[in-house]
């Protein structure tokens, strides 16, 4: 049986949240020597970005109107974080 490990996720207004994962899974998707809370971090940001490039450029139907530029600071920040951009990551452009 595999144990789990707790993440915790605090917002603005300090309020938190909890999670588990797999023990190990971490450690499995990190880069020698990173940290997993940096892993959990970049997982987090991407899963993100991937939600809100789906709906802005892949959804059928209107977009409501701020969530365009949110997707749009959302790829920046990814990029300022891995260095590329998201369509680069991904092999995609819009």
């Amino acid at each position: 049986m595999v144990d789990t490990e707790t993440y915790t996720v605090m917002g603005p207004g300090d309020e938190t949240d909890e999670f588990e994962l797999p023990e190990g899974l971490v450690d499995i998707l990190a880069e020698q020597g990173e940290r997993p809370s940096t892993v959990v971090a970049e997982i987090t940001l991407l899963a993100f970005v991937q939600r809100s490039h789906a709906m802005v450029h892949h959804a059928d139907g209107e977009v409501p109107g701020d969530l365009e530029a949110i997707n749009q600071k959302a790829e920046e920040l990814f990029e300022e974080r891995f260095g590329m951009s998201f369509a680069e990551a991904t092999g995609h452009d819009h």
